[in-house]
């Protein structure tokens, strides 16, 4: 398997642009609170962040989150700026108040690429208990249909855990229904207020992945996971027993530069976290991503793109080889390395094997004398 490279520049930049947020959501990895952090980024500093990242070549994808981005009064600013500079941006609004038609409408007329909202249920009781908040639910309906009015491609987040997986399953012919472009499942990394949450055993991780695999062949709308980066050695496989060639790992994802109709880039394939990808704070400081939450600099104090190059720790998560572990031996690493947060999460170490992963590698086999397990 053809190995990406993404030493230089990453392909995918996310920034929280605040820690505020009016909603108090169960799995929040910044245990978002209703007013902005001491020390966020001004509206200098983010104009200066947004004019480095579009020097980079080829241009990353920009990611405003949170937080709720829509609590920050220069979000309008920031968006065309970055626009105006060739940057394509993706926004995760929560679904407060603060969400309306006519935000949705100035959103796409500011730049925003993409919206991304969140749903973690099939029904407005098991997903406005997860965001904590009644009417969470409604409104993100109802802002998937402004979105569309607009002209504004969306794609759904949904946060996959041991509790609402069962429900997981009736979201696709919702989401079918409303015209998304992307479904993009986050396995819960026990981080912030997810730390109270379960998450999916190994072999309950191995069923989900295969009936993705199974919704994407199925449904109009791409299928891309998030921290659960062996979603892409399920679909390998399936393809290979299905006769495919061809190298696409999953619905969304390619080796060069393809684009979704809203011009967007398909999933890179190989982006880890720390490899393709990097974080920036509301504070400033950087991170190989937001589940991960060991920092490698501020760049209030250095550039992104030389903590990204030359920060130990991003070079040992590039490094597939330094995994340990049967992820270190496995043929899939390249593309896959197993989710680097959950490791550190769960172990403490960030090179650790991915602990919710039941798949074991021939050559790992070979040295523990298991049967490996069935998916």
């Amino acid at each position: 398997m053809e190995r990406p490279e993404f030493a230089q520049y990453p392909y995918l930049v996310a920034w929280e642009v605040t820690n505020a947020c009016l909603l108090a959501c169960r799995h929040c990895r910044a245990s978002a609170m209703p007013h902005p952090l001491p020390g966020e980024l001004s509206t200098e500093e983010g104009l200066r962040l947004i004019e480095e990242v579009a020097t980079y070549r080829p241009k990353p994808l920009l990611l405003l989150t949170g937080g709720d981005p829509l609590a920050r009064s220069d979000l309008p600013l920031l968006i065309q700026a970055a626009r105006e500079l060739g940057l394509k941006v993706g926004l995760t609004p929560a679904a407060t108040p603060l969400l309306t038609r006519e935000r949705v409408f100035l959103l796409k007329e500011a730049g925003v690429t993409r919206l991304a909202l969140s749903l973690d249920g099939a029904s407005r009781q098991s997903h406005d208990a997860f965001r904590g908040e009644e009417g969470t639910f409604a409104r993100t309906l109802a802002a998937l249909d402004w979105a569309k009015e607009a002209g504004l491609p969306t794609q759904v987040n949904t946060t996959v855990t041991r509790e609402n997986w069962p429900e997981i399953k009736a979201l696709p012919d919702l989401l079918a229904e409303k015209g998304v472009v992307l479904w993009s499942l986050f396995f819960l990394v026990p981080v912030g207020r997810g730390a109270l949450l379960r998450q999916l055993t190994a072999r309950q991780f191995e069923e989900v992945l295969h009936w993705l695999y199974d919704v994407s062949r199925t449904y109009p709308f791409h299928v891309k996971t998030t921290e659960a980066h062996h979603f892409r050695r399920v679909v390998l496989q399936r393809r290979k027993e299905e006769g495919q060639g061809d190298r696409a790992l999953a619905a969304g994802e390619s080796l060069h530069q393809e684009y979704f109709q809203d011009g967007m880039e398909h999933s890179r394939l190989g982006v880890t976290d720390g490899n393709g990808f990097v974080f920036v704070s509301a504070t400033g400081d950087v991170a190989p991503s937001g589940f991960l939450p060991i920092y490698a600099g501020n760049i209030r104090e250095k550039p992104l793109l030389a903590i990204y190059r030359e920060s130990p720790l991003f070079q040992e998560l590039r490094n597939k080889d330094l995994l340990k572990g049967k992820c270190g031996v496995c043929e899939y690493r390249y593309v896959c390395g197993g989710s680097r947060a959950r490791a550190y999460a769960e172990t403490g170490d960030h090179l650790a094997s991915e602990p919710r992963c039941a798949y074991v590698p021939p050559a790992w086999l070979g040295r523990v004398g298991k049967a490996p397990a069935v998916g």
